[in-house]
């Protein structure tokens, strides 16, 4: 599958704001409405949009709810057989606390991206991930004081914009 400059422009849209209108997105990007319904279909057909979602405040969210934890968690593995690193991964993504988790090198083996609603809720996430996992060698963890920036677009080489003809 080829992707074009309106292909390009319409993710990137999409990534700023993909709760805009198909009318809305289609003028952004300088094409009819069906069409950019057409290539909106196509680019997630092709599993490049995996999914559309609503990004919520945390600092609002906790002044409603209670305030949050937020932590990354550096993960080693006694052993880092596939068969090893793929059983903790299972086990880790499947822990609605586990926002992210990353498999990285060199160093720790994962990174985990872990969200709790308070101090008692981490030392209970930390036991069934962390203490009851014989083969969990080592965690460092780091508690969030303060987010400067999150953005979860991708970074994407857009197409040079070429001029109208005369």
């Amino acid at each position: 599958m080829e992707f074009d400059e309106i292909d390009w422009r319409l993710l990137d849209l999409l990534q700023i704001d993909a709760g805009v209108s198909n009318q809305a997105l289609a003028e952004r990007a300088g094409v009819s409405a069906p069409t950019a319904l057409r290539r909106v279909r196509r680019l997630r057909e092709a599993g490049l949009i995996r999914r559309t979602v609503a990004l919520l405040d945390e600092d609002r969210l906790a002044a409603i709810q209670g305030h949050g934890l937020t932590a990354l968690a550096e993960v080693a593995l006694d052993r880092q057989g596939a068969e090893h690193l793929d059983a903790f991964e299972r086990r880790a993504v499947q822990d609605a606390a586990v926002r992210q988790c990353w498999r990285v090198a060199p160093g720790p083996d994962f990174m985990l991206v872990l969200r709790v609603r308070d101090m008692p809720a981490y030392q209970q996430l930390a036991e069934r991930l962390f203490t009851q996992d014989a083969n969990v060698r080592n965690v460092r963890v780091f508690f969030a004081t303060r987010c400067a920036r999150f953005d979860p677009g991708l970074p994407l080489d857009l197409p040079a914009r070429r001029a109208p003809p005369p």
